[in-house]
């Protein structure tokens, strides 16, 4: 794997602490009010460790909803939402990641999870920081 010079990752990073996530313990009804308050489509969900685990969408929620034909909010409220169906999960990536590697996954993502050397999430890219990124370094040609 070719190695880009990990301070252009660093560049675009959005920490973990100006990062809007959901812990795996939540249940529906509490991812749900995030994304109400948030207004996100697709955020990562972390272990109480700082571990990315997956991601969860709007369309997530969504899904389960429409499958379960007796939804209600007393459901969404004992309902972890590691037991919905996540049918499109973000694959992270190491902070010591290519560019070339992070820019084809952008491709298929909105964000991608950075984690460290020990496997814990540190923060994402977004897909807007690598089309900044990039102009940037176009217009410094």
């Amino acid at each position: 794997m070719k190695r880009k010079d990990p301070k252009s990752i660093f560049e675009m990073l959005t920490p973990k602490a100006l990062t809007f996530y959901l812990e795996k313990g939540m249940t529906v009804r509490q991812a749900m009010e995030k994304f109400d308050a948030h207004k996100f489509s697709v955020v990562p969900i972390l272990s109480e460790e700082g571990d990315y685990i997956t991601t969860v969408s709007e369309g997530d929620l969504l899904r389960f909803i429409k499958n379960d034909c007796s939804f209600d909010m007393a459901r969404a409220n004992s309902t972890g939402i590691m037991k919905i169906e996540h049918y499109r999960p973000y694959s992270a990536v190491s902070a010591t990641v290519s560019f070339d590697e992070l820019f084809f996954l952008m491709l298929s993502q909105n964000f991608v999870p950075v984690l460290d050397d020990r496997g814990k999430f540190i923060g994402i890219i977004k897909r807007s920081e690598v089309f900044k990124y990039l102009r940037k370094k176009a217009s410094t040609k």
